[in-house]
């Protein structure tokens, strides 16, 4: 052995996201002038680097590199000590190849992310959001969820309400909210609420949220019938007040005439009034099919595009209903540098397969199933865990109405994948998607009866993207 080393310290400490240094210390205890190649080996490797990479020492001399750890802010850098090594081969004399060791302990650090999907739910006894918890720090992550609002109109069951997630994973807590009061007759009224994500000695994190309880009966029905009783006990009144007494007037003019000469006279009764002519119920008019920006809904670039869709999903759908009796779904999807493509149905493909063109915005309809509603998941250019996100609410359409969810604005985002669920999740649609360098997903249903009331498709992985899809009722 014709050298000597020495870590000075042997144990260092770090923070995820700063940097430490370590100094090795080189003698050449040989008789030659020697080069030696210096090169961090191990599971800390990638984080480390040495200064100067190679260093030439002199017979009985010594020599100083530079360990400088540097690890990042991620799950990947694991709380607690970490061996590490460097290998040093001489360049006289390589089979003498020497590899000192270490330890690099990294300090823990928490940092969780929390989303609910959706932000916003309907319903008028329960609404059904998802809790989406990622542990973004290096140590396990060991919680309670609990759900509160202001005047405590709601009541909450959660499902896990304790979780365990290791680092860089992710979990889901399935949230039924239910109104402590039912609104019979009126509009909608929006209840917010928050679901709050407590660890031990921290301050809990809270997510807020929008339950938008709808009327079991609509308002309009209160006020017709309180006119129609208003009418009715009017009428009654007017009866009873000006009703003639023919039969008493009668009777007292023959009192006073002691004997009548005249015969009997039958009887007349009023005729009954005619029954007013029925009213029609309200019609809900169908909004105009419109090519939307983000979910779905109106917006600035719907207002642009009304007159743009020469074919749309809610024209093939309702061509198809036509022709054959059941329940259809047609879709179409605006491809990167393409454009619209034809509408394809009940399971068709729409979309690109194998040419790397992601998929922008996809317009669905449905017939039969009582509507449809979808949300698009989309490339997030700030993530952090190489993730996207949903960009906007759900979007919702009856049926043979067009609904949207992505955007091809200029600049849009790439559609990752999407959740989508028709007759609001009492009615069965089934999906697969194709995503680059994935190929074909199997095909995935939702299950009316399981309390999901959606079905998600495509990828979270925000380097990749959507190309093609098929649907099926």
């Amino acid at each position: 052995m014709s050298l000597w080393t020495s870590l000075e310290p042997a144990s260092a400490t770090v923070d995820p996201g700063g940097s430490t240094t370590v100094r090795l210390r080189v003698r050449n205890t040989g008789d030659v002038v020697d080069e030696y190649r210096f090169e961090p080996v191990g599971d800390i490797a990638p984080w480390t680097t040495v200064e100067p990479q190679t260093l030439r020492i002199y017979p009985g001399t010594t020599g100083t590199v530079e360990l400088r750890f540097a690890p990042p802010r991620t799950p990947d850098a694991t709380a607690g000590p970490n061996p590490y090594a460097v290998r040093i081969t001489p360049t006289e004399h390589p089979e003498a190849t020497t590899v000192p060791e270490g330890n690099l302990t990294i300090t823990p650090f928490t940092e969780i992310r929390t989303e609910l999907v959706p932000p916003t739910v309907k319903g008028r006894f329960r609404g059904r959001p998802r809790l989406a918890v990622d542990n973004l720090g290096n140590t396990k992550l060991t919680a309670s969820v609990s759900g509160s609002d202001t005047g405590d109109q709601l009541s909450y069951d959660i499902h896990p309400s304790n979780i365990q997630i290791e680092p860089g994973r992710a979990a889901f807590v399935r949230t039924t909210l239910k109104p402590r009061q039912v609104i019979w007759f009126g509009s909608k009224e929006e209840r917010p609420y928050t679901l709050a994500v407590q660890r031990s000695g921290t301050v809990p994190l809270d997510v807020e949220g929008t339950y938008v309880q709808r009327g079991f009966l609509p308002g309009w029905l209160l006020t017709f019938l309180g006119v129609f009783l208003a009418l009715a006990i009017t009428f009654v009144m007017l009866w009873i007040a000006y009703k003639p007494q023919v039969r008493s007037a009668a009777t007292e003019k023959l009192q006073e005439a002691g004997v009548s000469t005249l015969p009997p006279s039958p009887s007349v009764s009023a005729p009954a009034p005619a029954p007013p002519s029925p009213t029609p119920a309200p019609q809900q008019s169908p909004p105009p099919a419109n090519d939307g920006a983000g979910g779905g809904g109106g917006g600035s670039e719907e207002k642009k595009e009304s007159k743009a869709p020469e074919d749309t999903a809610a024209d093939a759908v309702t061509r198809l209903a036509a022709e054959k009796s059941g329940r259809h779904i047609c879709y179409r999807a605006y491809v990167e540098g393409d454009g619209w493509t034809d509408p394809a149905c009940d399971g068709k493909t729409a979309g690109t397969v194998g040419k790397g063109k992601p998929i922008k915005k996809l317009n669905i309809a449905v017939s039969g199933t009582n509507g449809t509603a979808g949300s698009a998941f989309v490339h997030d250019p700030e993530s952090t865990n190489d993730r996207g996100h949903y960009n906007a609410p759900w979007s919702g359409a009856p049926d043979g109405v067009d609904n949207y969810i992505g955007s091809r604005k200029k600049g849009a985002p790439d559609m990752l994948g999407f959740v989508i669920n028709v007759g609001e999740g009492k009615n069965r649609v089934c999906q697969t998607a194709h995503v680059r360098d994935e190929g074909w997903h199997g095909l995935g249903c939702d299950e009316p009866d399981s309390g999901e009331g959606f079905i998600f498709g495509g990828t979270l992985t925000n380097s990749l993207w959507l190309e093609a899809v098929r649907f099926t009722v």
